[in-house]
């Protein structure tokens, strides 16, 4: 698809993000400007501060072209500093990565980031639950955090004052049961007091990209090709699911035993290894396919 050209998705279609797909609040139609096939695969969110230290641009950009160069897909906001300094870092490793917007995806907001749109449409994709030529209203976009939070296996807050919008994206992750990040900073001038807090209640702290990918265990080791490799049918996901039939993620759940967030993650494994496919109605079905 042309990266100027717009899609519409909606809920229970195919294309639908299934991580995005199981929140409690699912836009019923997304929209998207750019790759819509690459909402797929496994992502995590980098937000912070508008007003960001050079420390958190830094930083920022580095985790986003680390988490691109293993793979993993840079979910942010496209807003001034960390946001748009996460998907450059993505940019920079020839990655993908995604921005949300609370406006339409025809809508450039900040202007001065029409470019790195146009760079962001042509790797990945903008999404936006509003309407082609929505305006960018305030309100919009406490709204538009929980995509982003719920597109996201984890979200990481590289830098937030205490009421800093971002930390609204890490109460939707919490509330939809992702993993929540923290990156220590400077201690004075209060630019990254919002991030201490996540971190005194228990938030992880992030040094590195191996420390998101150690917690949302996905692309961490490469396999060990001296061990014969496991088999499909042992599975435990797989083991509850017969070729061909297409499985709710709830139903799916409570025959496994296995939470829904946890399950997603593993179905998301099993679709990159060509062993599960999504279909339409934000079912999964299991097919003979490489594992």
């Amino acid at each position: 698809m042309h990266s100027n050209a717009i899609a519409s998705i909606p809920l229970g279609d195919a294309r639908y993000p299934a991580a995005l797909a199981a929140i409690s609040d699912p836009p019923p139609i997304l929209w998207t400007k750019g790759q819509p096939e690459r909402l797929r695969g496994p992502m995590v969110a980098l937000v912070g501060s508008r007003a960001a230290s050079p420390y958190a641009l830094e930083v920022a950009r580095r985790l986003g072209r680390d988490l691109a160069h293993r793979e993993i897909t840079v979910v942010s906001g496209m807003a001034r500093g960390v946001d748009s300094a996460a998907h450059l870092g993505a940019l920079d490793a020839d990655g993908v990565t995604i921005a949300v917007f609370g406006c339409g995806v025809d809508v450039i907001y900040p202007r001065e980031h029409t470019e790195l749109a146009a760079r962001i449409a042509e790797r990945g994709a903008i999404v936006s639950e509003f309407p082609p030529g929505s305006s960018p209203l305030p309100a919009c976009f406490p709204q538009r955090n929980r995509i982003i939070s719920g597109l996201s296996l984890a979200v990481v807050i590289v830098e937030a004052a205490e009421k800093s919008g971002s930390l609204i994206t890490a109460r939707h992750a919490l509330d939809q049961g992702r993993e929540v990040l923290a990156v220590p900073g400077n201690i004075l001038g209060g630019r990254n007091t919002g991030a201490h807090a996540l971190l005194r209640d228990g938030a992880k702290i992030v040094e590195s990209a191996d420390d998101i990918l150690e917690e949302i265990h996905v692309g961490l080791r490469a396999p060990d090709e001296s061990k014969p490799a496991k088999r499909a049918s042992q599975d435990p996901v797989l083991l509850h699911m017969t070729l061909g039939e297409s499985y709710d993620l709830d139903a799916l759940s409570n025959e496994c035993g296995m939470d829904r967030i946890k399950l997603l993650r593993r179905l998301l494994e099993l679709e990159l290894g060509g062993a599960v496919r999504r279909v339409e109605g934000g079912r999964f079905v299991r097919f003979r396919g490489p594992c």
